[in-house]
């Protein structure tokens, strides 16, 4: 859960702002009952409205960008997926001081995995290999490039810096010269160089909805598009143990220099995420850290 303000620029959202934008845009829905739902979501705030809706905000103008992206691919990929993805049943607009559109969508059941207290971790890994594959096969025309689809090597700044600052962070226990290490082994590895896949690109515990151990929903797809397929691979670092990541490396036919690209970009994300959420949103500061022991365990 958020525990203090994560970004500058961050709108102010409360039930009371919901349930005025709700009234004035979708007046058949005024009278159902709206409620916070905690999540540790850097994005978006997220209202339960009755028992079939959740209106989803963002909190920053990227998040707005999302909300378009949404909208307009959503619809065309669920007939391809295995696994239901969330289904916009309103799109709101700008209106009573809040400045970016909005949407509600369908209520998807389900709990966001924990990693290292799943129920099945394989039967899970080979739910998510599935959605995996499903997406690098869909041919749809048009997509944008994903947030996380380019060379390894433009994250490479930016995951240098946050090494320094977790070595300005002692207590937080990196073992920066073996994070430096798996990085630069990272940019050492073939790019890759087949067509650009169809990604989800932020496949994260927090964007999947499970129940009985098993893979129910995938939701957020606001980093989605076309790019390197290592970038759907982050699950094998955030989620699973060691016998399931196996699992899900197989049952993708995963190459070793996608595997390394994949695990080097997993811990890029972390690493850059733990200094700068460790005060402020607790679930991403305690994945990031999950991940960077179990990368750094891997050696």
């Amino acid at each position: 859960m958020n525990t203090g303000k994560i970004h500058p620029g961050m709108h102010p959202i409360d039930i009371d702002l919901v349930r005025r934008l709700i009234a004035g845009q979708f007046p058949q829905w005024a009278g159902l009952a709206i409620k916070r739902i905690p999540s540790g979501g850097t994005v978006n705030a997220m209202y339960r409205l009755g028992d079939d809706m959740v209106v989803r905000l963002p909190l920053v103008q990227g998040g707005a960008n999302d909300v378009s992206m949404e909208r307009t691919w959503l619809p065309r990929l669920a007939p391809h997926l295995p696994t239901p993805v969330p289904e916009v049943l309103g799109g709101g607009e700008p209106a009573e001081g809040y400045p970016w559109p909005w949407s509600v969508y369908r209520w998807l059941t389900g709990e966001n995995p924990e990693a290292g207290a799943l129920s099945e971790p394989v039967l899970l890994a080979e739910d998510l290999a599935e959605f995996v594959a499903a997406m690098r096969s869909i041919t749809l025309p048009g997509a944008p490039q994903a947030h996380r689809g380019g060379p390894v090597a433009s994250l490479d700044a930016e995951t240098r810096a946050a090494i320094e600052e977790l070595r300005r962070i002692p207590q937080e226990g990196v073992d920066c010269d073996a994070a430096t290490a798996v990085w630069e082994e990272t940019l050492r590895a073939p790019g890759w160089d087949g067509r650009p896949v169809w990604l989800h690109a932020d496949l994260m515990p927090g964007n999947l909805l499970a129940d009985g151990g098993r893979l129910t929903s995938v939701i957020d797809f606001g980093c989605l598009g076309m790019g390197d397929p290592a970038c759907d691979l982050f699950p094998a670092w955030n989620l699973l143990p060691a016998h399931a990541r196996d699992v899900f490396r197989e049952a993708l036919s995963v190459d070793n220099a996608t595997w390394i690209r994949g695990r080097g970009r997993t811990l890029s994300q972390a690493l850059i995420a733990l200094p700068y959420y460790r005060t402020t949103n607790l679930a991403m500061a305690h994945n990031a850290r999950y991940v960077i022991r179990t990368v750094l365990g891997e050696g």
